[in-house]
């Protein structure tokens, strides 16, 4: 893991003699909105201001709908009647949608296959001429593709068209070259890893270095396996799993996510580190310790499917727009608990968020 030192088997940022060390800190009180909502939406009513580049993995989720009849007669399984299908952008497309739903200003750079779900995807993303912006045409890849057959509002199977090796060095090398073009242009740049082989650790050392010599925070929506790639972010967004897993930590406790949210930050160097915890809410993990918990604005969970996508989208957009990190996590949780009450992978608009403030 070079710099980050020697991590033990399946723990990115354990090292020897600091894993199991409760860390101190100051504890604070929970954060909420109540009482924030103008404050907060002077920030929503600049998100149009906000220029932000989402690079990582492009996904084309793909839904059948149906409904189930039958168990087939060639093995114990359910034959299903399919009534509709639907396309939709997931993975790093998914936060390029949700940035564009709130208002603000997305780019996109990523890879698709030489294939119809490649051409679908970018269409999906109003991109009419091929390979168009920062989207890279791979043929030697298929587009991802995650397939989900759902009946009776019940996921009956899922299944995943990939390939994970990484991009050659001289796709790497055309992602850089299209992010530095970019740099002067934007507000924040995030990165949605979802190991389907675009993130890089070498990819994350340089994107690192050219963000920090123009000022512009990353944001990192990680994978526990790609830890060690994000030393020197601004921000990464964890959930809860992701984050134990990452350091080594047992349990899901709060005592477990403070430690885990710690040993994180600590390790990485980046300046916080935003633990998402479902029906928990949130914990951001600032500088010096400093804690924050955000209680869950969630009123109904039908769907988490792209949830993280929406946080981490919001996110950038608040901290592009001047909020600092407690106010644009508390958005980011606000987003996030309208999102979940929907079916799919879906997005929010910034009226949406707005009027989500002011009842609750």
């Amino acid at each position: 893991m070079g710099p980050m030192g020697t991590a033990r088997k399946g723990h990115p940022l354990a090292r020897t003699g600091n894993v199991g060390r409760r860390p101190s800190g100051e504890v604070q009180a929970a954060l909420d909105v109540d009482g924030r909502a103008r404050e907060l939406r002077q920030y929503i009513e600049r998100f149009p201001q906000a220029s932000v580049l989402v690079l990582g993995d492009l996904i084309l989720d793909h839904y059948v709908w149906g409904r189930v009849t039958r168990i087939s007669p060639e093995a114990p399984v359910p034959v299903v009647h399919v009534e509709s299908e639907e396309y939709k952008l997931g993975g790093a497309a998914n936060v390029f949608n949700n940035i564009h739903a709130l208002g603000g200003q997305a780019d996109i750079c990523g890879v698709v296959g030489s294939d119809d779900a490649g051409r679908c995807l970018l269409r999906e993303l109003g991109l009419k001429r091929k390979g168009r912006g920062g989207v890279i045409i791979d043929p030697e890849r298929p587009t991802t593709r995650k397939t989900r057959v759902v009946a009776h509002n019940q996921q009956v199977v899922r299944f995943d068209v990939e390939r994970r090796h990484e991009l050659t060095a001289l796709y790497q090398r055309r992602i850089i070259r299209y992010v530095e073009s970019r740099l002067r242009h934007l507000s924040c740049l995030v990165v949605s890893d979802y190991a389907k082989g675009v993130v890089t650790g070498p990819l994350m050392a340089e994107l690192t270095r050219l963000a920090a010599e123009r000022g512009v925070p990353i944001l990192v929506d990680p994978k526990v396996e790609h830890f060690s790639f994000y030393k020197g972010v601004t921000v990464v967004t964890p959930n809860h799993l992701e984050a134990t897993q990452a350091a080594g930590v047992r349990g899901d406790d709060d005592q477990a996510i403070v430690e885990a949210g710690t040993v994180i930050r600590q390790r990485l160097g980046c300046q916080a580190v935003l633990v998402t915890r479902g029906e928990k809410g949130m914990s951001l993990f600032e500088g010096d310790g400093v804690q924050w918990h955000i209680p869950t604005r969630a009123r109904q969970v039908y769907d988490v499917t792209g949830a993280g996508d929406t946080v981490v989208g919001t996110l950038a957009l608040a901290l592009a727009t001047g909020a600092n990190l407690r106010d644009s996590a508390l958005l980011a949780n606000q987003a996030a608990g309208l999102v979940v009450g929907m079916v799919g992978t879906a997005t929010v608009t910034g009226k949406q968020l707005g009027a989500s403030l002011e009842h609750g």
